[in-house]
């Protein structure tokens, strides 16, 4: 069925897919804790791939440009609570995050692909053009003097754009 079809379903507002991929993700972290599988990159992964199957069509753009942002947020509150009960806090959060995110990055880099890749298919092109089309319709505002009888611009003033030259030329050299 077309995606104009589709009348019934559940459809997510950027920010909700965006709040369920990081919930997705901070479960998988906990599960990751719990069991000590990794399952935190698997976890965000399916987050992203449900987020932008089910997000509002309008919302892709927003939701295409969340995904490192979301995973980064997920690793640092992750990593917090787990620096919290350590000897030393700031060494162990530090090291944690570099860590986190060096071995997530496959996962965040192949997440962040199939949101694009989705979105792609959904209408991600259509998207774009139309911010670029109310982009360009806006266009920059840029006040303009007014006349005395507020028809039309006045002119610039005689000279505004001539050099000045101080002093007078010296004679005989």
């Amino acid at each position: 069925m077309s995606e104009r079809g589709r009348s019934s379903g559940i459809r997510l507002t950027a920010r909700g897919a965006v709040a369920f991929v990081l919930a997705f993700t901070l479960v998988g972290s906990v599960a990751q804790v719990l069991s000590g599988w990794p399952v935190i990159g698997p976890a965000f992964v399916v987050g992203c791939v449900v987020a932008v199957s089910l997000v509002n069509r309008r919302d892709l753009l927003s939701l295409v440009v969340s995904p490192p942002l979301t995973f980064f947020v997920a690793t640092v509150v992750t990593e917090l609570v787990r620096a919290l009960t350590t000897a030393s806090p700031i060494q162990s959060f530090g090291l944690g995050v570099f860590t986190a995110l060096s071995g997530g990055a496959p996962w965040l880099f192949g997440g962040s692909l199939l949101v694009l890749v989705i979105a792609w298919r959904r209408g991600l092109t259509q998207c774009v053009r139309e911010l670029r089309d109310e982009l360009r319709a806006a266009g920059p505002k840029v006040p303009r003097p007014r006349t005395a009888d507020g028809d039309g611009f006045a002119p610039e003033p005689e000279g505004y754009f001539e050099p000045k030259v101080y002093g007078t030329p010296r004679e005989g050299q």
